[in-house]
């Protein structure tokens, strides 16, 4: 029956995991610790920091999120969803910065979308205890066929889906429709199967690799998940909810003009 495998998913990340929104010091700093394990120590993609805590100036307007092992709290990954800087709406998310000549504005011209409405989702990184399998070391967070099993035994990516449907959950509740990032080629195809329509808005650049500039609407997501992800998403929606509800979370997005 269609509704057991949903209900197991749900059964299973709560056995396995939590993810929060890293709305304490001491949770974004391990949010920082996480991505300089990976970023700096591992792959070099940044500067090892005498702090061992990578950062950077889109942070200070950004919602941190942290997967952790259940009942240990031993972090397992993390992402971000970069907003525009409130002081500065105008100023380029990320990707606008390195995609500047590659977006294909016919399709979507981010900077004509209303600010508020607009975030990036970066810096996903997964430690090296969940990266060991053959052809992962070198990737930040991977994903591959073979973590979806085979139709007669499917299996599920919890961890890094988990992380990009946190991320949608905290999109939703910040007023965010128009979600971007810079991906690898192949996922787009993966998403597909969570039903997630990843739309390419521009020609691949050179960035830690190959990466294309793609877009999601949330609202699409939301709606357009299967009955296999959507428990999942609601899972991760309380969770997220709950944080920050805790934390005086606005009942409306901040006003970007």
């Amino acid at each position: 029956m269609p509704a057991a495998p949903a209900l197991d998913l749900r059964e299973g990340f709560r056995s396995r995991f939590e993810v929060i929104p890293a709305v304490s010091d001491a949770l974004v700093e391990q949010v920082y610790r996480v991505r300089h394990q990976v970023y700096c120590e591992e792959l070099g993609f940044e500067a090892i920091r005498p702090d061992a805590q990578e950062q950077d100036d889109y942070d200070s307007h950004a919602v941190q999120l942290l997967l952790r092992k259940a009942g240990e709290g031993a972090p397992v990954g993390c992402a971000r969803l970069v907003r525009p800087n409130p002081n500065d709406p105008s100023a380029p998310l990320p990707f606008e910065r390195f995609c500047a000549a590659s977006l294909d504005r016919s399709i979507v011209d981010p900077a004509q979308l209303p600010r508020s409405t607009v975030a990036e989702v970066s810096r996903l990184a997964v430690t090296s205890a969940f990266r060991r399998r053959k052809g992962e070391a070198r990737q930040p967070a991977p994903l591959s066929e073979g973590d979806f099993g085979t139709d007669e035994h499917p299996r599920f990516p919890y961890i890094l889906v988990s992380l990009y449907l946190g991320i949608v959950a905290i999109a939703s509740i910040h007023g965010v429709e128009s979600l971007f990032m810079l991906t690898e080629p192949r996922l787009a195809g993966h998403f597909a199967r969570l039903g997630v329509n990843v739309r390419q808005i521009g020609s691949p650049v050179a960035y830690r690799g190959l990466r294309i500039p793609s877009m999601m609407s949330v609202s699409e997501i939301v709606s357009g998940l299967n009955e296999y992800s959507r428990p999942l998403y609601l899972e991760l929606m309380e969770e997220v909810a709950r944080t920050l509800r805790a934390r005086g979370a606005p009942k409306k997005p901040p006003t970007l003009h």
